[in-house]
């Protein structure tokens, strides 16, 4: 570390992290999503790692980010989960990228696009079982299947999967649940006597690859977990290790007197004479202007509260009369083993998600990589617990 603010990205723990979820999910395959540029930790970078953690596949949003997988000369089975019309699908079809589809126009847009490719379009149909975001609900899933089926005839398209999306797999015991995984059910049990011959049903994202079975089927979507963060309540499964830490250095340090305000609106003013540390990282960096007052970081073994409004650029901690220097490190969060502040307990602070705290670095904060967690560590079996 230069001095500069950095994230440093552990691809062991990436690699441990995708081998223990194939471990735990037994029979199922594996996709890794790295959307959102890897949740903030790098497409390419955590893809790779992913690949070599044992994932069977890959998931993106944007078509562009399927082909940045394919130019980086990664082989493996790639889908790009949103289906959108007038995106660049030639060049998916063409790159051996499988499509989404949750409505018929976007089904005819990709089998034209097929034909220019001059090879068939590797399709997942989306049934949308009560998420009410993509996909086709219950009353158009019959067009959708037929539409799908016609191009499949014609050898425009390959229905290669069917698949939907939980929307409250993090909420233990919801009962949307339960209607939701009948829906999925009664979707592929349509599609199938109608002639669908799916290679892969699919419904499970981070929270339902970790703890509810039933909604495994042929393959998983964790995203998160793939980084060793959960959307689910409590800590997470031992066996999960998050892989970003962000940190930087204190680049000023100085000595004010008592009933000192600090930062914009003086929303924090010092109770004795204290040192005060300049951090050099702002909400355009990432830092959320709400962490003020309520967001924790480590300087020197021992966390402090960030002092005062976070400036666009900066933020101020108020050390009291704990003594610091110009140059120590600040450790905003990390994986815990050293007693600094993890993603997800800003989260907790701040009152979001983890992945909300990761992602919004991603492309403002230069990125390290490193493998501090040791390959022969893959051998860890997930808990019972998970």
């Amino acid at each position: 570390m230069d001095g500069h603010p950095e994230a440093l990205i552990d691809l062991g723990a990436i690699k441990q992290n995708v081998a223990a979820l194939r471990r735990h999910v037994s029979g199922a395959q594996l996709m890794a999503v790295v959307k959102a540029d890897g949740y903030g930790h790098g497409l390419i970078p955590t893809a790779t790692a992913a690949v070599g953690g044992g994932a069977d596949w890959l998931g993106v949003v944007q078509i562009g980010d399927a082909l940045a997988l394919r130019q980086a000369g990664l082989t493996v089975p790639v889908l790009c989960l949103l289906g959108a019309p007038d995106a660049a699908h030639e060049e998916a079809i063409a790159a051996g990228v499988d499509l989404s589809a949750g409505s018929v126009p976007l089904i005819s847009q990709i089998a034209a696009a097929a034909q220019r490719a001059g090879r068939p379009a590797r399709l997942h149909l989306k049934a949308d079982t009560g998420m009410s975001r993509g996909g086709a609900t219950a009353a158009d899933w019959p067009a959708l299947v037929a539409a799908a089926l016609a191009a499949e005839a014609a050898g425009h398209v390959q229905v290669t999967g069917i698949w939907s999306h939980l929307a409250c797999a993090d909420i233990p015991g919801h009962a949307s649940i339960a209607v939701q995984l009948a829906a999925f059910r009664d979707a592929v049990e349509l599609a199938e006597r109608a002639g669908a011959r799916p290679q892969l049903r699919h419904l499970a994202n981070t929270p339902a690859t970790l703890t509810l079975p039933e909604t495994w089927f042929d393959l998983v979507r964790p995203g998160g977990a793939v980084v060793g963060l959960s959307t689910l309540p409590g800590e997470l499964p031992g066996w999960l290790r998050p892989a970003m830490t962000l940190r930087a250095r204190l680049i000023q340090v100085k000595q004010v007197p008592p009933g000192t305000g600090v930062s914009y609106g003086f929303r924090h003013v010092t109770t004795g004479r204290a040192t005060l540390g300049l951090v050099p990282l702002g909400y355009a960096e990432g830092v959320p202007r709400n962490a003020s007052g309520a967001a924790e970081v480590q300087v020197r073994g021992r966390r402090w509260t960030i002092s005062g409004t976070v400036c666009m650029n900066q933020f101020v901690v108020d050390f009291g009369d704990y003594a610091v220097s110009a140059g120590d490190e600040v450790v905003l969060f990390g994986p815990g083993d050293s007693g600094e502040p993890t993603a997800q307990q800003w989260a907790d602070a701040l009152g979001t998600l983890s992945y909300e705290i990761v992602t919004r670095f991603a492309g403002r904060v230069p990125r390290s990589y490193s493998e501090v967690t040791e390959p022969q560590e893959l051998a860890a079996s997930p808990g019972a617990s998970a």
